[in-house]
């Protein structure tokens, strides 16, 4: 897992479902440097963080982390 990638997939995502990365975070409940921690410090989020941002995004984990160019596939 590329943790670059998953950034840029959760903010692509964000920008499809027309909201901002700010309010993902807050509607899941995360650190607003999440996002930050994940480019710039090359922090792996954990399980729990990648599911909840996954549900509020409505595509699967697989999907956030590179397994599929689908984000519907093991929703």
């Amino acid at each position: 897992m590329n943790n670059l990638q998953v950034a840029e997939r959760i903010k692509k995502r964000c920008a499809d479902k027309k909201i901002s990365v700010k309010t993902l975070l807050e509607e899941c409940g995360l650190n607003k440097g999440v996002i930050y921690e994940m480019t710039g410090r090359n922090k792996t989020p954990i399980a729990d963080t990648l599911e909840k941002i996954a549900i509020r995004l409505d595509c699967s984990v697989d999907y956030l982390i590179g397994r599929t160019d689908n984000p519907e596939v093991n929703r």
